[in-house]
């Protein structure tokens, strides 16, 4: 069953229910990944990964969920690279993730595979779920920490997609001198947000129960 080849449109609300469960589950697969490999204390970012969480954004949704497009794709504004580059554009971008791994900033490495994956559009579909996903995944293994927060980086950058998607093309428009600057700016502002909301939440949480225990 592919959604989008039965209904025509994403706009469906059979699609849109899938595309919601789906994402809660890339969320749960991302938080699991996270967690182990974190656990095994082996940090680094592998196709394999970047698959996997494209498969759990789009499956029985699009086509070839999981796997790079098999054909070119149309982007507003935009001309992603032609289908038979993508293997060896995928090879290089995890290779130069894992090589500059140590000496990057987290944010720096995150904004990079933000851009990057957005930039090489190597799915059918769901590549800016991805990228997301792939930037958080990276960023929490930098840190050594799944971060707290109720809404964690990638819902914040689906809230603020506008500015999202204005920064990729800030991003874009620098090369072939590559300045991450304006996606940087972005991350830091959101993530900032991100763990101040935690910590205001985990404060009313332990104000909560100190009134709680008062009463009784």
């Amino acid at each position: 069953m592919i959604l989008f080849e039965l209904t025509g449109t994403e706009n469906n609300i059979v699609y849109q229910k899938l595309a919601i469960a789906n994402g809660n589950r890339q969320y749960d697969f991302l938080k699991s990944i996270v967690e182990s490999s974190l656990e095994i204390g082996r940090p680094f970012l592998s196709q394999h990964v970047i698959k996997a969480l494209n498969f759990q954004a789009i499956t029985c949704l699009h086509t070839n969920a999981g796997e790079y497009r098999p054909c070119p794709v149309e982007v507003r504004d935009y001309h992603p690279p032609e289908h038979y580059r993508v293997g060896a554009l995928m090879d290089d971008f995890v290779n130069s993730v894992n090589r500059n791994w140590e000496a990057s900033d987290p944010v720096v490495l995150a904004s990079f595979v933000l851009w990057r994956l957005n930039h090489i559009h190597p799915f059918i579909n769901g590549n800016g779920r991805t990228a997301r996903a792939a930037c958080y995944f990276v960023l929490c293994l930098k840190l050594s920490a799944l971060l707290p927060g109720e809404k964690i980086l990638p819902e914040l950058l689906t809230e603020n997609r506008e500015r999202y998607v204005i920064a990729l093309r800030a991003v874009d428009a620098s090369l072939p001198n590559l300045d991450l600057s304006p996606l940087h700016a972005l991350l830091s502002e959101l993530l900032n947000q991100q763990v101040a909301e935690a910590v205001k939440a985990a404060e009313e949480a332990e104000n909560a129960q100190e009134e709680s225990d008062d009463q009784v």
